[in-house]
């Protein structure tokens, strides 16, 4: 996987990956002789930037830790490459000083420490030779003020047992809206769905997976829906009340906001204020969520579509 991002400080580098999603401070938080981490309030204290590919955020206090990262490096013992989300002067001067390749603009999150790293400061992009990303599409639907979100079930790979939107791999070159169309269909047995908003790509790493998300939000007429193999329960919930969920694949309250207009405490939501009862025909359970026996869960008899083999 390849992870572009912008050129700070030139030179190219390989090794494995150190990563801390807090700032670090070098000045009285790394060991100056022996480049082990000191900071107590860091998840990396005890140690050795020594080779390794430093990933965090971005660094913080004194501008004497740009001299810190130029002397690590002078005496070997500082990182082969660093990696930064938003470097600043602290880390930059030191980098160049020093002659430590650094890229910046790249998404810490989605490094892992021991990742076999390559940084390459001259073109600004970082490569995870053993990560791959797959691209996927995740579908909200709106209805009269509430979304559906989705229990995945024990069949499919990954997130069992968590609450999602309506979620679907990319194959091939097809379009994301087509396929998040389809996934609709397929997962619903929704055949009309009228696209209100599509947000930016997110993307999140699980084991040595990143998914690239793409995000849609269609409103629907009704709230009926038949689910196919790969959820088994459906609920109806207040954009807000997403943060309440026990259990959701990474990152599903930021994909939601994405698609959501204006501020997420007010502005328009899809369809009319919701009804008192809900959906006609649903047999409610606690918090408004709808369970239906058999194999096949469904509210209404409708066409649930093929379905497919490899949900994500």
């Amino acid at each position: 996987m390849i992870l572009r991002g912008r050129a700070v400080s030139s030179g190219r580098a390989e090794g494995r990956s150190l990563v801390t999603e807090k700032p670090m401070s070098f000045l009285g938080g790394v060991d100056q002789k022996t480049g082990i981490v000191t900071d107590p309030a860091s998840d990396l204290r005890g140690m050795r930037i020594a080779g390794r590919v430093l990933a965090f955020p971005h660094g913080k206090g004194s501008t004497v830790g740009s001299y810190v990262i130029y002397g690590l490096a002078r005496r070997g013992r500082g990182p082969a490459a660093i990696v930064n989300e938003r470097t600043e002067a602290i880390v930059a001067t030191g980098a160049i000083l020093g002659g430590t390749p650094l890229v910046d603009g790249v998404e810490v999150s989605l490094l892992r420490t021991g990742d076999r790293t390559i940084v390459d400061g001259d073109a600004g992009v970082v490569a995870l030779p053993d990560v791959t990303e797959r691209p996927v599409v995740t579908a909200f639907l709106g209805n009269r003020g509430r979304i559906l979100v989705v229990k995945r079930g024990s069949r499919v790979k990954t997130f069992r047992g968590a609450w999602s939107g309506i979620s679907g791999y990319l194959e091939g070159l097809e379009p994301p809206l087509w396929r998040a169309r389809r996934e609709v269909l397929e997962e619903t047995g929704i055949e009309v769905a009228r696209l209100v908003a599509r947000g930016p790509v997110f993307r999140t790493r699980h084991e040595s997976t990143v998914f690239a998300i793409h995000p849609f939000l269609f409103d629907v007429q009704g709230r009926r829906v038949t689910l196919d193999w790969e959820n088994v329960e459906a609920r109806w919930i207040r954009h807000e009340e997403i943060q309440r969920l026990r259990k959701t694949v990474p990152r599903l309250a930021d994909v939601l906001a994405s698609v959501l207009p204006g501020p997420r405490s007010g502005g328009p939501r899809p369809g009319r204020p919701p009804a008192r009862g809900g959906a006609a025909g649903a047999r409610r359970g606690p918090r408004g969520s709808r369970r239906t026996g058999g194999s096949r869960r469904a509210s209404r008899p409708g066409r649930g579509g093929p379905g497919r083999a490899s949900a994500p």
